[in-house]
């Protein structure tokens, strides 16, 4: 799992801002459509500094904690600092807003503080499928918030903070997504985020960065689970075990190293996470019947 996604990451990440742009109060609260992000489409598996509620419009798999759903349609959904999610787009389309905003830009003018809240709270679900009535009142709110975004109005945060609470206590009045939709399987649940995962190790660029995770156990420890539960996991979603889709996958990373880069073999055994060339010309070798040496162009 990447570390936590801090509120100055995102704004350098998403809109170029540098730290000292949260030095501004009006900052700590935000609102984008997914057409602001620099790549949409990647939401990595890792927990945030911040709240996120998102409106989302399509269909998607949303990964939040040890849970996920899938769903189909309009969904609103509550994301919390204290657990990881991500949100998978099976059509590559996502359509919808969000907004961010850190606990003390809501708490500072609340009694309650919003992790008590209950939709924010161990074992809440935090997502919910909403029907055309519901979705166009969603809309209204977001509009509103939006427009008071961009006005002059000096308390105009107070009435965001407003709206915040008008779409908490909203949904806090529905019926979950998980009456409407079951559950995805516990093992593919974990194949699917261990999958991804996988991928955001790659590609390696040798000269800035190195493969830093390489066995099940890490693997295991970044999805909070034993080592054996992921092995089983893999086993009866893919028929492989951790070790082997690993390597295939690292085999695959040096091929394309080999054929298409310039760096030489000691280069890209070390990138790849071996600290002896000889442990990773062995190890090649196993998995292909070749030396490093017959790749090469």
């Amino acid at each position: 799992m990447e570390k936590e996604e801090t509120l100055e990451r995102f704004y350098k990440d998403i809109l170029g801002k540098e730290s000292t742009y949260l030095d501004n109060d009006n900052k700590q609260f935000n609102l984008f459509s997914f057409q602001d992000c620099t790549d949409p489409l990647v939401i990595k598996y890792r927990r945030r500094d911040f709240y996120k509620i998102t409106f989302l419009k399509g269909k998607s798999i949303i990964h939040y904690g040890d849970k996920s759903l899938e769903v189909n349609g309009t969904t609103l959904a509550f994301f919390s600092p204290e657990v990881p999610y991500t949100i998978e787009m099976p059509d590559n389309t996502l359509q919808g807003q969000y907004f961010i905003f850190r606990a003390p830009y809501f708490n500072e003018h609340y009694r309650q503080d919003i992790k008590e809240l209950p939709i924010f709270m161990p074992g809440f679900k935090p997502v919910y499928v909403l029907n055309k009535v519901q979705e166009k009142k969603i809309i209204h709110i977001f509009n509103k918030m939006q427009k008071e975004l961009v006005s002059e109005y000096k308390f105009k945060h107070d009435l965001i903070r407003n709206h915040i609470s008008e779409i908490i206590h909203f949904a806090q009045k529905l019926q979950p997504a998980h009456t409407f939709y079951e559950q995805i399987d516990a093992n593919v649940r974990i194949t699917s985020v261990f999958n991804q995962l996988l991928d955001l190790q790659f590609p390696i660029e040798p000269e800035s960065n190195r493969l830093e995770m390489r066995s099940p156990r890490d693997y295991a420890d970044k999805l909070y689970i034993h080592v054996n539960h992921l092995n089983h996991a893999l086993k009866v979603t893919t028929g492989k075990t951790t070790t082997v889709l690993i390597a295939a996958r690292i085999v695959n990373e040096a091929k394309v190293l080999l054929k298409h880069s310039h760096y030489n073999i000691t280069e890209i055994s070390y990138s790849l996470g071996f600290d002896d060339p000889t442990h990773f010309g062995h190890f090649f070798k196993k998995q292909t019947g070749h030396p490093p040496s017959a790749f090469r162009i």
